[in-house]
């Protein structure tokens, strides 16, 4: 290469680099005040703030992985505050953003949150009805109950039957004893349109709704608690969870049938049971 070929090339790459700093210089003092305004703001701002701040811009971002990671930034702060910045990402374009703006709405009070969740029961994604349906438990409000129970009833997954079979019980409203005493009941009943419900195989959903009757303490549950108790061909699991749940309500009408189950061979159902009959002793001494 001839030298004023060189000196040419570099004195080319020089100017470009000098351009190209011109340019980022001229993109920081385009508009001083806007900038010291905007530098002002940021600086009253309070520590929890400038986080919720923080997350609030990278909401906007295109990447799905930064948008979801920011709502459970936000999620995490545990206040009203941050949860209503993640309001907005209920309507996101990416299935796993929605589900992550339900966890992220936590902290808000249930009026705020359940009117802005239920819709999403009816979203064609799984995974997010399956979430919903948590965040709607944690809510722990009664306006959760009903759109619970047509989750139950009507979903096809037994992903997102099980999440409002936990979430009914968390909740805690006697009035979903009876969709979960159909899901625990091993006779099939004939609810809407003179149709026969199948029997419940899934044994996860069976033993929540025997937990979840438990949780609510209705003394209503007491008859289909007993009888998923008493029948050996129920899985050892859900028997367990029925004399536990039976325990907990505390119900002298269960105590032939605990009694029966304190008797059997299996060990962890004997156990179960025999605290559960403590529990209801104790129980009646401090009412007598």
């Amino acid at each position: 290469m001839k030298r004023s070929e060189f000196n040419f090339g570099v004195c080319h790459k020089a100017i470009y680099i000098l351009v190209l700093v011109a340019l980022i210089l001229m993109s920081f003092v385009s508009s001083p005040g806007a900038t010291g305004a905007q530098d002002q703001s940021l600086r009253s701002l309070t520590p929890l703030e400038l986080a919720i701040e923080k997350q609030k811009r990278r909401l906007g971002s295109t990447e799905v992985e930064e948008r979801r990671d920011a709502l459970m930034r936000l999620g995490g702060l545990h206040r009203a505050e941050a949860s209503r910045v993640a309001l907005p990402a209920l309507a996101d374009p990416s299935p796993m953003v929605r589900a992550t703006a339900a966890y992220a709405l936590s902290a808000l009070p249930a009026e705020e949150s359940v009117p802005a969740l239920v819709p999403l029961l009816n979203d064609k994604d799984e995974f997010l009805r399956q979430q919903v349906c948590y965040a709607l438990g944690a809510a722990r409000s009664r306006a959760g109950v009903a759109p619970l129970i047509e989750r139950l009833t009507m979903d096809q997954f037994d992903s997102v039957r099980a999440a409002a079979v936990v979430a009914l019980g968390q909740i805690g409203d006697e009035s979903a004893v009876v969709a979960l005493a159909e899901v625990l009941s091993l006779r099939s009943s004939a609810p809407a349109a003179g149709k026969k419900r199948k029997s419940e195989k899934n044994e996860f959903i069976l033993r929540a709704a025997a937990k979840s009757l438990g949780e609510i303490r209705s003394r209503a549950g007491v008859p289909v608690l007993i009888e998923a108790l008493s029948n050996e061909a129920t899985a050892g699991d859900v028997r367990r969870e029925a004399a536990r749940a039976l325990g907990l309500i505390g119900d002298p009408a269960a105590l032939p049938a605990l009694r029966a189950a304190a008797a059997e061979g299996d060990a962890h159902l004997s156990q179960t049971a025999s605290e559960a009959l403590r529990r209801i002793a104790a129980n009646s001494l401090k009412s007598s």
